[in-house]
């Protein structure tokens, strides 16, 4: 999906969320000490409405702006915690 949009690079974002392993893909929630890590894309907004429907927003995340070296960046934060999720240490779901 993102195949045809330009990597801008890495980031790591501020320390204040918390990464969860929601079953096949992690739900990242505002509130907690983790930075995390991630890609950076250039979209248009074709890709973007693709990745909404991907991520169910606005029905399963929320989808809000925070700052980046390139300028701000959308993260979708998850909705539906139920705190039984597992939390991903280090907020890197590649690692």
């Amino acid at each position: 999906m993102l195949g045809a949009s330009c990597f801008l690079g890495l980031h790591i974002t501020e320390p204040c969320y918390t990464m969860l392993d929601i079953g096949t893909y992690p739900g990242v929630v505002h509130g907690g000490h983790c930075a995390i890590t991630g890609e950076l894309y250039r979209v248009t907004p074709t890709t973007l409405a693709r990745l909404d429907e991907l991520e169910d927003y606005p029905h399963r995340y929320d989808r809000v702006v925070f700052a980046t070296e390139h300028g701000g960046a959308w993260i979708y934060l998850y909705r539906h915690q139920s705190g039984r999720e597992h939390v991903i240490v280090g907020g890197d779901w590649l690692r």
